[in-house]
């Protein structure tokens, strides 16, 4: 098993916008599905948005309209670019895919 690298996290006012990104191993970017997950405080993971080889794209109700997922093919890169985020994202962001453990994740944190 490998892992991803996520980054992108930080502090974000209501309304505003982050981006974050997912470095997946090439062998492993070009095979799967690779999904964005979630874990806030006292709550379980929870998956928020997967992309696959051909871009096609799912989103959990919570985020749809919100959030983009989208892949970078040369960087092997997956980004979740989130926009008008809200106090109830604020959560620890994981990438997944078949193959790769669980990450570090990266910390969303939504306050004013």
């Amino acid at each position: 098993q490998v892992q991803v690298v996520e980054s992108g996290g930080g502090l974000v006012q209501p309304g505003g916008s982050l981006r974050l990104s997912c470095e997946v191993p090439r062998t492993i970017f070009k095979s799967y599905i690779i999904g964005w997950y979630r874990q806030a405080p006292g709550k379980e993971r929870e998956w928020v948005a997967r992309i696959t080889t051909s871009s096609n794209t799912g989103y959990a109700d919570s985020v749809k309209g919100r959030f983009t997922i989208s892949r970078d093919n040369p960087k092997n890169t997956v980004y979740l670019q989130m926009n008008n985020v809200l106090p109830e994202d604020t959560a620890v962001y994981y990438c997944k895919t078949t193959g790769t453990d669980w990450g570090q994740g990266t910390q969303v944190t939504c306050s004013s």
